[in-house]
């Protein structure tokens, strides 16, 4: 049974590529857009109530030019690029289902319907207009009307609601029609601008669009400069409509299905999404949405606008609320603007110019969906910060680079671009806001990310020339060496002036400086050779030249912990180890199948090496013998770069061709350590030389320079030094998202608030229910001084002033600070929602402000004032303001309407207020102990609908946050142990000084864990650390199937009796009916283990016999037993058949209890096949089994509304419910694999267990073919042992 060793952790996903319009599309609860090569499809989680990445269709080796979804099949979507290939997608099995080579051309534009549901159209320049049904082959027809125009093609468009009429635009900015029918209209319509009555050269058609709701009108967009709407039939341009300005250009188009004659468009340039309506020339509204220019948009169905739930979830400056998630409950007469224009229920897809993709809510007018730009193109290069392990900068195809991080996944900083081609980055070892990197353009550059510009270049290599590599000298910050295609590598200083060149027969692709000798750096080159150079020799020939590789080599990479060792990666697929003091190779590396780029060493384990390929594939070696340890095939094109930090170094991360970033955690490799630590193992198990940890068969151990650190630290520490190793060495081995926030609720749930309180990280985070109000009135007032601004605050990608003051309104209602928000919704311009909520403070106050709202509006003379200035009391301004303008009987009416009252004199006393509020239903809250219960209650609620959110997401570590942050210490364990956190439950358990079963789950977990590793010695030295681990003591020590001396050293460091001592405690218990399990575990522990089997299952039978058992009186009886090594269980065909099927009966029971819920019917269905095979003597049957698992099915389906149930239903289900029981632990609910929502581009897996593909890390069983997702496994194994094969393997995924 294996598993991947190296496990996806983290994805940045690429943005969206600038160059093709048809980009983006959506159908039901996805929508679309494309990379440079990649499709990536996003799908609402309606468990999670967001939405998620579901998958990254890449197969194209080029440029993808457009995509269209079917209309009819939600699952599937067709795809074009420039290698003149179309592929359908079935989005659903993540996978391709047809491909055709295209002859004529690259296709421009796809369309679905003709001839039927199965058939694409795609054109391609001067047409003709193809028809592939992708059913029947490659057969391709050109339809017979559609060909041999005057003028190329840009785009066509079936109409929606008949495939047979078709527009198509052309380059001169004309329009050709073809009606099912009739014959083709060539260049029927023909568009020119009102000056001179012709379009210039270049002003094509840059979008149609049909109406969805009629059939004769279709809009186009002409030069990004002129919108026409068009009647068809007549083959006249009905409207022409106005841009407010002649320097506006229009980017994308689109319908609004859901309001009838309305389109939006999206400005090139700046931003600005504009609603329109087809009976005016102007637009109806604007809408400025982002700082950089539309690229396509995209209007979502009405299928795609509707409610998922009423629930929502906040925590600090993040919400997760489903008011960001699609909706029709609303009408158009819900929402109106500020300017009192009715707003449209629609969904706008929108893609930028700078890669950023986001879906706009129009009538709510915010991001339901917002992923920040990515990079566009090819990532070639990535590199950690040295001084922060959470800064990722990244280089690409594109001409930027991006700095991540990688807690968040977002970019911090990004460079201004246009340098050509971006190859390698290198970080200053001294200053780390600084960036050397090497173009194909302008030569090398110091990038200043903090002040955002270039601060020096290096202009030494040839004009022209590529330059394919930078690397910043570590250990002498002075010297930048270059390497590019004028066959030179040269040394300079920081401020661009040569001090060596070093010249090569050919071009120069990698150098890389000595870390143990800063005079030392070795080059790879496409003569084949690596080189090392030594500049104290002041010679410009190499001290050493290595001969060995076929083809060019790329990159070379000395070892940080092996001094003189290096490596090199080339074209002819295989690395290369080369050591100094020899001049040979040491070791070869072969596995890829394609030429190998990226190669970085491991900083801690000596041995460890990974490397990337354009293969696709990443794969991890030992070099000690060569051996290939992994290979990893998540990337969809060539692997590029790799990289890994010092203080983090078992966190990989990779880019590629695919345009992505992804983390990877190498946890696996090091298993043992971590468990040796939470064991409290001396030093020379965990932390040695690197020559020590070289000798082959030695186990991972650490040797790096972090590691020794670490140790040094504790050495010099006082007190508990236990537990500061646990919090030092799982944020060491933790993934980023969370882990120190996670440590530093720890530290306030233990009273240590003093480091924590003023950490920046912290404040950032989630942070205790303590904290929050006085955090976020802190940053509510750090908002509000923008009042003083006319701009806000400056620099690219701050908020606005506007959007700064809502922000601070947003937290001062959530805090409770009314009148606060009234102030800056009032500010703000937003009186309706102030006035709504100000007689919460008191009606004095409302008075007050709507006196403010008239007075304002007189100011601005509009006759809005009147209700506000009734309402206000302010009859006499407001007949002056009628009367002056020459509303006489207006201001005749609110005279006399006020009577005899002094209005501006009225009574506004206390008692005049707390009347109005008691007629309005209006109470203030009353400070009691009922309240204060009420409030705490409301905290846990939303604090734990928050963590199940987080868990849903794949990011257990904070999950378990949440739960910290109200002192929530069993929640916090349950959602690391569902998570599949172990170690770090396991150290936070001991940390919190915890002692309720969840920690001992952890633990029981992690010893498992040593079993699979063959680390009996190690599973033992855990549990013994921990009271309450006898029993599992003793099921340890049963399964390990070694030569008996061992086995009774095992036991002997277990504090159990031998083998033959446990017999004849087993014998003398063998009367005792009292002591029946007591007994059962020595014979277990003892060289007759067969007899404690037979005992075992016949005292199970026994119990599950009785009338009103449950599964509490067999369950632990069932695991003892099945702890039997498995090669003597196999000879007991006939109680292991009875022991397979009692624990898959049970395991099921246990699944119900603990919400397993997807293995629930895997469990009972497996046990039902053993007994139709085996036939064993259980009391048991199929028709209990079958009554079982239908009434299971049927509370799934009308949940707990019993009287949904027949009366026989409802004995079943109460039957049921009984053998279930309940369950104390903290831990009930499904396993849910950290990050195991990631989508990937390995192998298509398929579950044994119910037929559907795996998504997230697989786990195989012992045949090597059948498979489960690895939150299966875990769920099947912990409460049924034996594989879902019915072999009699056990299964450990753990």
């Amino acid at each position: 049974m294996t598993m991947n060793a190296a496990r996806q952790i983290g994805l940045i996903a690429a943005g969206s590529q600038p160059w093709n319009p048809d980009i983006c599309a959506a159908n039901g609860d996805r929508f679309a857009y494309c990379a440079t090569l990649s499709i990536y499809i996003y799908e609402m989680d309606r468990r999670a109530n967001n939405f998620c990445l579901h998958s990254i269709m890449a197969e194209h080796k080029k440029t993808i030019t457009t995509i269209s979804w079917s209309p009819h099949n939600g699952n599937l979507i067709a795809s074009a690029s420039i290698a003149n290939k179309i592929i359908i997608w079935n989005v659903a099995e993540e996978n391709s289902v047809a491909q055709l080579d295209v002859t004529t051309g690259t296709p421009l534009s796809l369309g679905w319907g003709l001839p039927d549901k199965n058939s694409v159209m795609f054109i391609c320049s001067h047409g003709p207009l193809y028809v592939w049904t992708f059913t029947c082959g490659q057969s391709v027809v050109a339809h017979k009307d559609v060909q041999s125009f005057s003028a190329e093609i840009c785009q066509f468009r079936c109409h929606p609601m008949d495939p047979g009429k078709i527009a198509i635009g052309h380059v001169n900015g004309s329009i050709s029609f073809l009606c099912p029918g009739q014959r083709i209209l060539k260049h029927s319509v023909r568009i020119v601008t009102e000056d001179d009555g012709e379009l210039s050269d270049g002003c094509q058609i840059t979008c149609l669009e049909w109406d969805p709701l009629g059939v004769d009108y279709l809009l186009c967009v002409v030069a990004y400069e002129c919108i026409v709407l068009v009647d068809s039939s007549s083959t006249k341009i009905v409207t022409k409509f106005q841009l407010p300005s002649v320097a506006i250009s229009v980017r994308s188009l689109s319908w609004i299905s859901s309001a009838p004659g309305m389109f939006i468009t999206g400005d090139a340039n700046s931003g600005v999404l504009r609603l329109w309506n087809v009976s005016k020339a102007t637009a109806v509204e604007s809408f400025r949405i982002n700082k950089t220019g539309f690229h396509s948009t995209y209007v979502v169905t009405a299928e795609m606008s509707r409610d998922v739930s009423k629930t929502s979830y906040a925590h600090g400056d993040q919400c997760c609320q489903t008011d960001r998630l699609w909706s029709t409950s609303a009408t158009l007469s819900d929402a109106a603007s500020s300017k009192g224009s009715v707003l449209p229920v629609a969904k706008i897809l929108c893609l930028f110019a700078d890669g950023a993709v986001g879906l706009y809510d129009m009538r709510r007018k915010r991001w339901a969906f917002l992923r920040e730009k990515g990079h566009v193109e090819t990532i070639f290069d990535c590199k950690f910060s040295p001084d922060d392990p959470n800064f990722l900068a990244t280089a690409s195809f594109d001409g930027t680079i991006k700095v991540w991080d990688i807690q968040t996944l977002k970019a911090v900083y990004t460079s201004a671009g246009n340098e050509g081609i971006i190859y390698s980055l290198s970080w200053s070892p001294v200053e780390s806001h600084l960036i050397a990197a090497s173009t194909s353009r302008n030569g090398a550059f110091i990038w200043d990310m903090k002040k955002g510009k270039i601060t020096s270049r290096f202009q030494e290599h040839k004009q022209g020339s590529n330059i394919y590599t930078v690397a910043w000298n570590q250990k002498d910050a002075r010297r930048i060496a270059t390497a590019g295609s004028d066959c030179q590598c040269i040394v300079s200083t920081l401020d661009g002036r040569a001090i060596v060149r070093y010249r090569h027969a050919m071009a120069v692709y990698g150098c890389d400086w000595s870390p143990h000798n800063a005079d030392i750096i070795a080059t790879g080159c496409e003569d084949k050779n690596v080189r090392v150079f030594y500049l104290a020799t002041n010679s410009e020939n190499p001290v050493k030249v290595y001969s060995g590789h076929t083809a060019k080599v790329f990159h070379v990479r000395w070892s940080p912990l092996r001094e003189g060792i290096l490596v090199s990666g080339s074209d002819d697929c295989t690395i290369r180890m080369w050591d100094y003091t020899q001049d040979s190779c040491i070791r070869l590396f072969q596995g890829h199948t394609a030429p190998v780029r990226g190669i970085v060493w491991n900083p801690e384990i000596p041995y460890l090496l990974i490397s990337g390929s354009w293969d696709c594939s990443i794969r991890v070696w030992d070099t000690r013998d060569g051996a290939s340890l992994d290979r990893i095939s998540d990337h969809g094109a060539d692997v590029y770069g790799l990289s890994c930090h010092p203080k983090r170094p078992f966190l990989l991360a990779s880019c590629s061709r695919d345009t992505t970033v992804r983390l990877w955690s190498l946890l696996s490799f090091v298993h043992p350590l971590e468990i040796s630590i939470l064991a409290g193992q001396p030093w020379n198990e965990i932390l040695v030389s690197p020559e020590h940890a070289m000798h082959i068969g030695t186990p991972p151990l650490l040797a790096g320079k972090i590691s020794r650190d670490i140790k040094l630290d504790l050495d010099r520490s006082s007190g508990d030094t236990f537990r500061k190793s646990l919090v030092l060495f799982s944020k060491f081995f933790g993934k980023p998202e969370g882990c120190t926030n996670l440590w530093d609720l720890v530290n306030i749930n233990l009273g240590l608030e003093d480091n924590v309180l003023s950490s920046e990280s912290y404040r950032c985070g989630i942070v205790h229910s303590k904290h929050v109000v006085s955090f976020k009135l802190s940053e509510a007032q750090d908002l509000e001084l923008i009042r003083m601004s006319k701009f806000g605050r400056a620099g690219l990608g701050n908020q606005t002033r506007e959007d700064q003051l809502r922000t601070a309104a947003d937290l001062n209602i959530k805090l409770g600070n009314v009148q606060k928000y009234c102030e800056l919704q009032a500010e703000l311009g937003e009186w309706d929602k102030a006035l709504a909520i100000a007689p919460f403070v008191s009606l004095k106050y409302w008075n007050n402000l709507i006196r403010r709202r008239a007075n304002e509006l007189m100011e601005d003379d509009s006759s809005d004032v009147i209700p506000f200035a009734v309402a206000g009391r302010q009859t006499a301004l407001l007949v002056d303001f009628l009367s002056t303008r020459g509303l006489h009987n207006d201001a005749y009416l609110v005279a006399a309407g006020a009577g005899d009252r002094d209005e501006e004199n009225g009574s506004d006393d206390d008692d005049d207020c707390s009347k109005r509020l008691h007629e309005m239903h209006v109470a203030p809250p009353k400070s009691n102990k009922r309240t204060k219960d009420k409030t705490i209650s409301l905290l846990e609620r939303t604090s734990h609908d928050l963590a199940d959110w987080y868990l849903l997401n794949g990011s257990p570590v904070l999950a378990a946050c949440c739960h910290l942050s109200i002192d929530d210490h069993q929640g916090a364990l349950s959602k690391l142990i569902r998570g599949f956190e172990l170690e770090l439950a396991a150290a936070i358990g001991q940390v919190l000084e915890m002692t309720d079963g969840l920690l001992l789950v952890a633990i029981e977990l992690l010893s498992r864990r040593c079993e699979r590793l063959g680390r009996w010695e190690l599973g033992v030295c855990l549990l013994r650390r921990f009271h309450g681990t006898g029993r599992l003591l003793v099921r340890l020590c049963s399964r390990c199937a070694a030569p008996m001396s061992e086995v009774n050293q095992l036991h002997d460091l277990a504090g159990l009796p031998s083998l033959e001592e446990s017999a004849a405690m087993a014998e003398q218990l063998r009367s005792d009916e009292n002591k029946r399990l007591e007994c059962v575990e020595f014979y277990m522990i003892s060289s007759m283990p067969e007899v404690g089997l037979q005992l075992g299952i016949d005292e199970v039978k026994g119990r599950m016999a009785l009338v009103g058992w449950t599964v509490d009186d067999v369950f632990d009886l069932l695991q003892t037993i099945s702890a039997m090594q498995t090669e003597k269980l196999q000879k007991q065909s006939k109680r292991m058949s009875e022991l397979l099927v009692l624990c898959a009966y049970v395991g099921a029971l246990m699944a119900i209890r603990h919400r397993f819920d997807s293995v629930v019917l895997p469990l009972f269905t497996h046990a039902f096949f053993v007994i139709k095979r085996d036939g064993p003597d259980v009391p048991l049957s199929h028709s209990l089994i079958s009554r079982e698992m239908t009434i299971w099915e049927a509370t799934r389906l009308l949940g707990k509304n019993e009287t949904a149930f027949s009366s026989e239903q409802r004995v079943a289900y109460d039957e049921l419910l009984h053998k279930v029981g309940c369950c104390g632990e903290a831990s009930v609910g499904r396993v849910i694999v950290a990050a195991s929502n990631l989508p990937s581009h390995s192998d298509i897996n398929v579950s044994c267990l119910n037929n559907q593909r795996i998504k997230g890390p697989v786990f195989f069983l012992e045949d090597g073919l059948s498979a489960v997702s690895l939150s299966d496994a875990v769920m099947w194994a912990r409460v049924n042992p034996f594989s879902p094969l019915a072999s009699g393997m056990r299964i450990n995924p753990f």
